[in-house]
């Protein structure tokens, strides 16, 4: 199985310094700060299941710059209805990233549902341009390279194990601060 921070990073090296990153509240976003914190990303404080919406309008406002979402499947499926909505909107410039380790990890590792139930054909079956199942590391790169030149919506759910990592430093930044920083680099042009 993935170790989903070591997925994180090699997800991370597919982002340009122009791309837009929206983490999930939890261990995403903390592993994310832990291991390429940059003022492009917006780290989810407290609003599990909205990452998915967040980037879906940061796509519509702002369709020149990519999108990644980075979020968990207890979150995706919190919010099962983002997926249907990012596809009828067919943002041509997101990348949905779910990292599956069947489990609600950040608030004890409570199972979720993705046992029985597979996100990527529920995004599948929406509409999206392109969805992967990912279960190997070495994955990640193909897919990522093999679909930067395709429309989104695009969909990659990368199955992780359980990690309890909860080492893992908490996100640093005060909320104020990652919005004006995230703000900055949603304005920024290259």
């Amino acid at each position: 199985m993935i170790r989903r921070s070591d997925a994180i990073i090699k997800v991370m090296e597919s982002v340009d310094e122009e791309d837009l990153v929206v983490s999930t509240t939890g261990m995403i976003s903390r592993e994310l700060f832990y291991n390429a914190d940059r003022p492009a990303n917006f780290y989810m404080l407290g609003s599990m299941g909205l990452a998915s919406s967040l980037g879906l309008g940061l796509c519509l406002k702002n369709p020149m710059k990519k999108v990644f979402i980075l979020e968990g499947d207890g979150s995706s499926l919190m919010s099962l209805g983002a997926i249907p909505l990012i596809s009828a909107c067919h943002p041509n410039n997101l990348i949905h990233v779910i990292f599956d380790n069947q489990c609600y990890e950040s608030t004890g590792g409570q199972p979720s549902i993705s046992v029985d139930v597979d996100i990527s054909e529920i995004a599948r079956a929406s509409g999206y341009n392109v969805t992967c199942r990912i279960t190997a590391l070495e994955e990640i790169d193909h897919a990522l390279y093999e679909y930067q030149n395709v429309d989104g919506p695009i969909l990659l759910l990368i199955e992780c194990n359980h990690e309890s990592s909860h080492d893992v430093p908490r996100v640093s930044h005060t909320p104020v601060a990652i919005r004006d920083m995230f703000k900055g680099a949603f304005n920024q042009t290259y």
